[in-house]
């Protein structure tokens, strides 16, 4: 079996980019996909991540509305949030773009 998604969508904001001291970086931002409730127009919203050059791509090329398709990877994580308590988040970490 294969972990593998696609998505067409919308970028909802500007990627935030966080710089790593050995030159690496990573792109986090989140992606709109149009989705159709009971008749009605909707979106449903992704968390996706990505590093190195892909992560440079999203930098330069993305922005809040842009329309962008992917492919990548579904990841769950834990971690402890500021106050302490343990959270699990399941995000995209993205292996391909095209924008």
């Amino acid at each position: 079996m294969r972990n593998q998604i696609t998505l067409i969508g919308s970028m909802g904001e500007n990627a935030q980019v966080t710089n790593f001291e050995n030159g690496s970086k990573v792109a986090r931002f989140n992606m709109a996909t149009p989705a159709l409730i009971k008749g009605k127009r909707t979106a449903e919203w992704h968390k996706l991540f990505a590093f190195g050059n892909i992560a440079q791509f999203i930098e330069s090329f993305g922005g809040s509305g842009k329309q962008i398709a992917i492919t990548g990877k579904l990841v769950s994580r834990t971690y402890l949030s500021k106050n302490g308590q343990l959270r699990k988040v399941t995000e995209i970490e993205v292996r391909h773009v095209i924008g």
